[in-house]
């Protein structure tokens, strides 16, 4: 229970954050497909593990604020482009009509590549210290050999024959990085030493790995109406998942050995990472 209460509260502060986001100087209806996107719900999973990053080190979760808000920009971006017709071609988002159903897919193209910049824009313009380095290590997880590079594999791959060795690659890309990234960058922003902030990384990359098998599991046995978008679709587009090469009992034994290696890596955190161990072991658990 006090996981979900410590979630939630960074959660609402995030929300406040986007909410209050001016995004200046763009045009009314892209201002409106950016924030169709960016403010249609979420776990906010990315941000919450940046601010809770910072104050495990010890820092001010306030000043990390637009770090946060950047992260879950970079994941709207990336959420509106993967539903695109030429990628997944996904009509339902969290319940809703996808933002390219809503707007077209020009402007949605428009409202991804706003969301990327204006993200950048936002941590450019913080005062904080070490705002560059923060910056440099979600942009890094965000970039061609991040994120980019796991989709990249993803779509290049669909209809090969199972490798697990390939999987791990696209797994690492599309979602670890991108839940590794908060960690590093918040520990970053609080001053944390090298030893910690690579703990932090161990713990993402785990917790991202996971989180991708999980998320392979319940696109064959989950609920559409809890994950609020079209199950199956994976299969039907011959993507490489987890279970497609190991099995659907051996994929869960595997997301609980990274599970069990993300809470070993906060060790050196001790009892203070004790949020961070409770959702690490949440995810074996989500349905959504």
């Amino acid at each position: 229970m006090k996981e979900k209460e410590t979630l939630n509260a960074y959660k609402e502060r995030l929300e406040r954050f986007l909410s209050d986001l001016p995004m200046a100087g763009a045009p009314d209806k892209l201002r409106e497909a950016m924030r169709y996107s960016l403010l249609n719900g979420g776990k906010r999973l990315r941000g919450c593990l940046l601010l809770a990053a910072c104050e495990l080190g010890g820092g001010d979760a306030e000043q990390a604020l637009p770090f946060a808000a950047a992260m879950e920009m970079i994941h709207a971006y990336s959420l509106i482009h993967d539903d695109l017709p030429a990628m997944d071609n996904d009509t339902m988002r969290r319940g809703k009509p996808t933002n390219h159903v809503v707007f077209g897919e020009a402007l949605a193209i428009l409202a991804g590549d706003a969301l990327l910049t204006h993200a950048v824009e936002i941590m450019a313009s913080s005062r904080h210290p070490r705002a560059f380095a923060a910056l440099g290590e979600i942009i890094r997880a965000a970039g061609i050999g991040g994120m980019l590079a796991g989709q990249t594999l993803d779509v290049t791959n669909e209809g090969a024959e199972p490798d697990i060795a390939l999987v791990r690659d696209i797994h690492r890309g599309k979602t670890a990085a991108m839940l590794t990234a908060p960690l590093t960058a918040g520990l970053i922003l609080a001053g944390a030493e090298s030893e910690r902030v690579e703990a932090g990384r161990k713990y993402g990359q785990h917790l991202g790995m996971a989180f991708q098998i999980v998320d392979d599991l319940l696109d064959v046995e989950g609920d559409p109406a809890l994950m609020g978008k079209t199950l199956g679709k994976d299969i039907e587009a011959g993507k490489l998942t987890w279970p497609a090469c190991v099995g659907m009992e051996q994929a869960r034994l595997d997301a609980q050995e990274h599970i069990r290696q993300a809470v070993d890596a906060l060790a050196p955190f001790g009892e203070k990472a004790g949020f961070l161990r409770a959702l690490a072991l949440s995810t074996l658990h989500r349905e959504q």
